[in-house]
């Protein structure tokens, strides 16, 4: 694992797996939101998005979360390993509104830029459509990827915790390989 993706819906964990990840790894977090986001929540134009996301995959590792389908090709194909967090949409819409109470006011420490914590009619939609929409998208993608990537489905909090638990057994050389 040098080069480890995290995808999956708004409130699922990404950028919080991704630190922990990063720590047991010992190897650098991108969140892709400090790099797409511009002051005030406006977007990095398309052409732009792109040279930038080719500048963060030419490092030899990293742990980047953030879901950006029209860079997801790219940076699939210089992942080794593949997350997907998949938790049911009630549970998105309740992180993300903690989350809005916690930094209401104020940007998020995986955000860039001056981008206070919101939530709008847009974004609930996106969470709402995200199963519909997108997650479909990329469970294809990820159906058709070159078999020497490593994809892990996490489906819940518990998978998510059972999968942090077994990387830092194994980065202790308490797990056993066969």
């Amino acid at each position: 694992m040098k080069r480890v993706l995290i995808l999956g819906p708004s409130g699922s964990g990404k950028s919080t797996l991704g630190e922990k990840l990063g720590t047991i790894l010992g190897i650098p977090i991108i969140h892709l939101d400090q790099h797409y986001w511009k002051q005030n929540w406006v977007e990095t134009p398309k052409d732009e998005w792109r040279d930038k996301v080719k500048t963060l995959i030419s490092s030899s590792s990293w742990v980047m979360d953030g879901n950006y389908t029209s860079t997801l090709k790219l940076r699939a194909t210089a992942a080794d390993t593949i997350i997907y967090i998949d938790i049911p949409r009630r549970l998105s819409y309740l992180r993300i509104f903690t989350r809005f109470l916690r930094f209401r006011g104020h940007t998020r420490p995986d955000l860039g830029g001056d981008c206070p914590e919101k939530i709008d009619l847009d974004f609930i939609r996106w969470i709402w459509d995200f199963p519909i929409t997108r997650k479909p998208v990329i469970f294809r993608f990820l159906e058709n990827l070159n078999s020497t990537k490593s994809v892990f489905i996490l489906r819940g909090q518990k998978e998510v915790e059972g999968f942090i638990d077994f990387l830092k057994k194994k980065r202790n050389g308490h797990v056993c390989q066969t």
